[in-house]
């Protein structure tokens, strides 16, 4: 019997009603290119190869890495032996279809990193913290608003599918969970800044949530450039729509030089 490993953040998925309800969201095809993060068990991996002939998965835990290579052949299952965060999914091809019950302890850097191979991703299924998916699908002005859903929400389009309670796991963890659909959208989709000054700006916006934009991003932009922009420096970070970080992060490519 294999011992869930705190430092690996392991919550073993259990309930057979919540297994197939994810399953039955994901709906793989017997053609797709699945990829499953943290297989754990195999409470996933199990009911996604009796649909498909073959899966990858990439998991870190070396035991349970030697329990998958014992219960699958080659053929049928690709054992990629990692961390997550630092793996080539670009390695896979394209059209990947991305699934898992993520470690909470990674969820959010994992998220970024899959951002970077976002090309070559058709969709991703995971199973996370429900407080994640709340900051994950939350609109401006609603107390989950964060740094996270403004660089989610601008890369990718969102569902939250289903609610999962901690009793579905062994060990039960002390937060409730969800499985939220993520959908890469298109460069037509996305509109053009530079993503490195876009994403430091919002988090330059977010660093001290309860100041206004007027002190968070005093180094970045003079009141002239708020003005110029039409956005009230007297707003809250969370008050903006993405555009308005996108507005934002293309005048201080434009001008860096009214940065302090």
């Amino acid at each position: 019997m294999h011992t869930p490993r705190k430092r690996f953040g392991q919550n073993f998925l259990v309930d057979d009603g919540v297994i197939h309800a994810t399953v039955n969201a994901i709906r793989p095809q017997a053609g797709d290119t699945v990829v499953e993060i943290g297989p754990g068990l195999g409470a996933l991996t199990r009911p996604l190869l009796e649909r498909l002939p073959h899966l990858h998965v990439v998991e870190l835990d070396r035991d349970l890495v030697a329990r998958l290579r014992r219960s699958w052949t080659p053929e049928r299952l690709t054992v990629h032996e990692g961390d997550a965060l630092k793996f080539d999914f670009g390695s896979l091809g394209d059209g990947l279809r991305i699934v898992g019950n993520l470690p909470y302890n990674i969820s959010s850097p994992l998220l970024f990193h899959l951002l970077d191979f976002a090309s070559h991703i058709r969709d991703m299924h995971f199973m996370l913290q429900k407080e994640v998916v709340a900051r994950m699908v939350a609109a401006p002005s609603t107390p989950d608003y964060g740094r996270l859903s403004i660089m989610l929400q601008r890369r990718c389009y969102m569902d939250w599918l289903l609610d999962v309670p901690p009793t579905a796991f062994n060990p039960p963890p002390k937060v409730d969970s969800a499985v939220v659909r993520l959908i890469p959208k298109t460069p037509a989709e996305i509109a053009p800044v530079d993503p490195q000054v876009f994403a430091r700006v919002v988090a330059a916006a977010f660093a001290q949530r309860r100041k206004t934009l007027r002190n968070t991003l005093s180094s970045l932009f003079s009141a002239a450039d708020f003005a110029d922009l039409g956005i009230d420096p007297g707003l809250r970070a969370e008050a903006l729509a993405i555009a308005d970080y996108e507005a934002l992060a293309r005048h201080l490519t434009a001008h860096p030089a009214s940065t302090g």
